[in-house]
């Protein structure tokens, strides 16, 4: 493909991250690093305890620093090159970025962001971390007084990105989905806006249900190797 005008977009999941080395909780269990799920991940997990949440998460950072984009990511940021993509993603690392993709959409928010709890997406409040300043200390406060919480949308919250993700997968001449199950909403429906002649191309080594959505073409493979057979077919 070497048409400039080309818009190749992106939804990622998290089988996008694995082969970093990043743990999903797509398993059956419900647990994410020996956490319940729910506990640490969700609007009524943060309002029951909100220090074991910022903890977690603070244990989540340091195994993002620790690990790198995989062949997978680059390979999504070296077609730049070639044509417009657009990232949209369910993950919270920033391994797309780091791998060097330009326009990254975060729809379930930024591991490495924190901010205010009483008003998580004002962006006054919100606050990037780094390696030599990684950790919310129990009980701190953003600036309005609030706790500081994880700049995450948890389950049960809205996702104030989904209307700018659905407006870019309109403008989609392809679209490819990796590493996602295609069971977390609102994302999974973002290939409903997809244009009729747009090609859907999904990544992933698992059986996923695509029956309402007949012309994706499924490469049952991971992220690294299925993204070297798409370039391929590109």
């Amino acid at each position: 493909m070497n048409s400039k005008n080309k818009h190749i977009v992106f939804l990622t999941g998290a089988g996008m991250s694995a082969e970093s080395g990043i743990k999903t909780f797509r398993g059956n269990d419900g647990l994410w690093e020996n956490y319940p799920v729910m506990q640490v991940a969700s609007h009524d997990g943060w309002l029951a305890d909100p220090n074991l949440v910022n903890q977690f998460y603070n244990e989540r950072r340091q195994q993002l620093f620790g690990a790198q984009p995989n062949k997978g990511h680059l390979l999504i940021a070296e077609l730049e090159k070639q044509c417009q993509v657009s990232v949209i993603t369910q993950n919270v690392d920033d391994l797309h970025e780091r791998a060097g993709s330009s326009f990254v959409i975060h729809l379930h928010g930024e591991l490495l962001k924190v901010c205010s709890s009483a008003d998580p997406n004002n962006p006054r409040y919100i606050r990037q971390l780094t390696p030599d300043n990684p950790i919310v200390a129990p009980n701190e406060r953003a600036e309005d007084g609030s706790l500081l919480r994880p700049y995450i949308v948890f389950f049960g919250e809205p996702v104030p990105l989904i209307d700018r993700a659905a407006r870019t997968v309109k403008q989609a001449d392809v679209l490819v989905v990796i590493g996602t199950s295609l069971n977390v909403y609102p994302a999974a429906g973002l290939l409903a806006y997809a244009p009729p002649s747009t090609p859907i191309y999904l990544i992933d080594p698992e059986t996923v249900e695509t029956q309402q959505y007949p012309r994706v073409q499924h490469l049952r493979m991971g992220a690294s190797q299925g993204m070297e057979q798409l370039m391929a077919k590109l």
